[in-house]
Order: C-alpha cells, then structure tokens, then sequence
C-alpha cells in the first residue's frame, strides 16, 4: 500500500480526471473527486464517469459536487479528509473558447488554482501533480520539444492560463521548500478506456478532433472539419503528438510514485509519444481500423493554432520510468468502441452516483 493514502482529483469527473482515477483505485489509492462539471456531464445525481469507475475497480469513489472558486466549500472538503495529495485537473480548457472569453479563462484557471494552493497550505498539504500542457510551449522553434524547449510565447490564452499557473508553481515552490509538485505537460489525449464504458464526451461544441471524427462515422455529423491544410506538412494538416488516455492517467500515477519517494520541489515532464502524427493520417488509420468513411471538409485555420508538435518523454521514461504503451491503432479502436457502445455520451439523467454536498453548495 503506498504511503500516500487518499488522493484528491479536482475536475475527477472529466475525460482525463475519470480515466486517471480508474488507474489511482486500481494502484491502490483512495480518491476524493471534485468536480463542477463545466467540461463533465453530470449534476446533482452524481457523474456517470466516476459510477462507471466504480463499476470497472469494483472500488468506491468520494465524490463532491464543488467549485474552486467556492474557497469555503473546498475549505470544507479538506476539513473532512486527510488529503495526501492533490491531482489538478480542474480548468476551462478549449483554445477558441479561450481567445473569445479571456477573462473567464483567467478567473476559473487562475483564481482556481490560487485558493487551491492556499487551502492545501492551511491543510499541511504540499504534494501536487499539476494537469499542464504542451501549450505552454508556443510554436516549436525546434522538434522533438525537450522539457528545457522555452516557454511563455504562446499563441492561445488557455495556454497562457497553464503557462502563469506554471510560473506561480515556480515562485511557490522556490520561496517554500515544502511544496512538491510535479508538473506534467500533456501533449494530445485521445482514445478511451478499453472497456467502452467510460470515454470523452464534450459538453461545449464539438472542437476535438476524435470525438467530432467518431461523430461523423456514426452519421450524427455530416463532415469532419478541418482546420486548415496549407501548413508546411507533408500532407498540409497540422501534426500533434497523441497519446492514449490510459497512458496518460499511468504518468500521473508514476508521478505520484515519484513524489512518495523523493522530494523534488518543483519537476517538469512531458507526457506524449515521441511521435508526430498529422490530422489527415488520423483519420486514414480511424476509417481503417473502424471500417468506416469520413468525408473532410477543410476551412481556414483556428486562431491560436500551430503547425506541428511532439513531444520527447525521454526524461518520464528516466525519472518516472513511465513509457507508453499503446498505438495509434489502439487509440481509435478504444475510442471506436466507446463511441459505439454509448453512440450519445453518457446517460444526461438518473445518475446514481453519492454526490456529498457540502455548506448548503449543491
């Protein structure tokens, strides 16, 4: 049993967070969820991801309908549990969102963060694994991007949100050596768990690009938009670094592993494949291992957006001997059954899982 013993996931109800808590019941940890349900489907009843988690571990999840900006309530969460550690997934985090409501993406990221950090601090709580981004990088000046690639030129204020709560995490760390945090910089999450019952599904308007590709080969969506095909690539498409959810959630309980055993103060690590795939060869190996056709539509590029990204994880592989392990194949085919198995998301009603409701904040 490791020594931490419960976990705190904030945003534990959405895609990364649900998929990362199956991973943190099955290693052993117990988990306190959060979640206000801006990116999660889910309500008053409970989020039909963390029942289905509880369903694939057979473990049972405690679960809070809760706001970070709500400082009390959250305040009150740590006043009932002895909290190890937090994971913080909690964040606003769609790139064109972004850019049309700045000041939202700053308070909920931002403001979210800063009554974290000060409730875990009241708490004797300094063990943190931050959810960041490759976004913090801005456009590559060179590839693959090392964790020592500079930060801060970034073309998208959800980056800019992940990129100042990165400098704040440097400042706090530096100026109280008790903090030890871990900040993980994802490249591009895609497929589902394999058992098909839990996966993505967005609540805004479809901007990813494997759930709007699953749409589409479902008949819901007519076309697959997308966002320009004149970069400089091989084939005009964009190139990002995708990585399985699953291998995602297990860097973050490598990461954990890592804080348990060593005091490293403030820790840096990407998490991708090393290997860049471009929009168009997604979708030929999705329709290829799916049986299905996706008809393309190409518009012009998204303000915000970058040419070509991918990641070296050498340094996960030597310090948190984290590799991943699943294909691009993989990926569709996860994503595939989830889809099919739950061709609208999850149910929207009749959620049964526990919600603990805390100062009269629902």
């Amino acid at each position: 049993m490791p020594r931490f013993k419960t976990i705190l996931v904030t945003g534990g109800a959405g895609y990364i967070g649900s998929h990362c808590v199956v991973d943190l019941l099955e290693a052993g940890y117990e988990v306190v969820a959060i979640d206000n349900f801006a990116n999660a489907v889910g309500g008053d009843e409970g989020s039909p991801a963390l029942q289905r988690a509880e369903q694939i571990t057979g473990k049972t999840i405690t679960f809070y309908r809760a706001d970070l900006l709500d400082k009390p309530q959250i305040n009150d969460i740590f006043d009932k549990h002895q909290v190890d550690c937090v994971i913080h997934f909690a964040a606003l985090k769609a790139v064109g969102e972004s850019m049309q409501q700045p000041l939202l993406y700053y308070q909920n990221n931002l403001l979210g963060m800063l009554n974290l950090l000060e409730v875990m601090r009241s708490h004797d709580c300094y063990q943190m694994v931050f959810s960041s981004s490759c976004t913090v990088y801005g456009e590559p000046e060179n590839l693959p991007i090392t964790e020592t690639h500079p930060t801060g030129k970034i073309t998208n204020v959800y980056g800019r949100t992940k990129y100042f709560i990165e400098e704040m995490l440097k400042d706090l760390s530096a100026a109280e050596k008790k903090w030890n945090i871990i900040s993980l910089r994802y490249f591009n999450p895609v497929g589902a768990h394999p058992s098909g019952l839990i996966g993505e599904d967005p609540t805004k308007e479809f901007t990813n690009l494997m759930p709007f590709m699953a749409q589409v080969a479902l008949g819901k969506k007519p076309v697959l938009t997308v966002f320009g095909n004149d970069y400089n690539t091989p084939d005009g498409t964009g190139i990002r670094d995708y990585i399985h959810v699953m291998d995602l959630a297990a860097g973050h309980v490598a990461a954990l592993k890592l804080l348990n055993e060593n005091h490293v103060g403030l820790k840096v690590y990407n998490l991708g494949t090393g290997r860049g795939v471009s929009v168009k060869q997604i979708v030929d190996v999705f329709e290829r291992v799916t049986n299905t056709k996706i008809p393309l539509k190409y518009v012009s590029r998204r303000l915000g957006d970058i040419t070509a990204m991918w990641a070296d994880a050498t340094l996960a592989k030597e310090e948190l001997d984290w590799t991943t392990k699943y294909t691009l194949e993989e990926m569709c085919t996860d994503f595939w059954r989830w889809q099919t198995m739950n061709p609208d998301g999850y149910p929207k009603k009749n959620m049964k899982t526990k919600v603990v409701i805390t100062n009269g904040n629902s």
